[in-house]
């Protein structure tokens, strides 16, 4: 089997590629790359028969492919969207594996390609349109925030980190003020862009900002360091750890 990676994560791209060969060493990675128009010219010239494809690239969406080359080689979407948008995948594509990719996962992907004489053709536009909706989804901006009987509004670049504790939410801001806010952090995943806010465990969502610095530990775990200096270590969990280096490497 004659693979290509279109995957703009180095770090997710090199991951794949070992598992693909772990679990076949016979599949051939015929090119491995990280933008639309490297695609293009690639695919404008050469053949493959399957293709592993991120949506989000280092120069467009890889939609933008598909405008300027006819392919018809399966593709296997690979994406960290949540469970709202893979719904487009089951539909629109051979298979999709959610990001971090599981090594079983892959395979159950490359099982079920094998099994298909011949693969649905995708309706990408319809693909394209779902994404760019969750795409578009309002980002908070502002918090308000009390403090016995004064009131601010508090922007998001001024946000070090939110932390759970007790039945409370605080949000503590870079020059180490503490506030009470009326969310819970679970809700806070669905209103913070995820580009800038990490949620690093049960306790913790921290922006990218405000780690100062990361210290390995054993059974692949991490200890987190923000500033300002919280009370407690923050730790995170080995399940979250490989998701936690995929987010910094973006």
């Amino acid at each position: 089997m004659k693979v290509i990676l279109v995957e703009d994560e180095k770090l997710a791209r090199q991951q794949l590629a070992m598992m693909l060969h772990e679990l076949d060493p016979e599949i051939e990675i015929l090119a491995q790359m990280d933008t639309v128009s490297q695609t293009v010219n690639w695919l404008q010239a050469n053949q493959a028969d399957l293709i592993f494809l991120d949506i989000h690239l280092a120069d467009d969406l890889s939609f933008k492919i598909f405008d300027q080359v006819d392919v018809q080689i399966p593709i296997i979407f690979t994406t960290a969207y949540d469970q709202y948008a893979i719904k487009a995948f089951k539909v629109n594509s051979i298979d999709y594996l959610l990001k971090p990719i599981e090594k079983e996962e892959l395979q159950q992907a490359l099982d079920k390609y094998l099994s298909l004489q011949k693969p649905a053709a995708l309706d990408l536009k319809k693909l394209e349109s779902m994404l760019l909706k969750r795409d578009d989804k309002v980002v908070q901006k502002r918090f308000l925030v009390q403090r016995r009987d004064r009131m601010m509004s508090v922007k998001i670049e001024d946000v070090a980190y939110f932390e759970g504790e007790d039945r409370y939410v605080y949000l503590t801001k870079t020059d180490g003020s503490r506030y009470i806010v009326d969310y819970k952090l679970s809700e806070l995943e669905e209103i913070l862009d995820p580009s800038t806010f990490f949620r690093l465990n049960r306790s913790f969502i921290a922006h990218f900002e405000a780690i100062e610095r990361i210290i390995s530990m054993s059974k692949s775990r991490v200890k987190v360091e923000l500033q300002p200096t919280p009370s407690r270590d923050i730790v995170v969990s080995t399940d979250n750890t490989r998701n936690f280096k995929l987010w910094l490497n973006r």
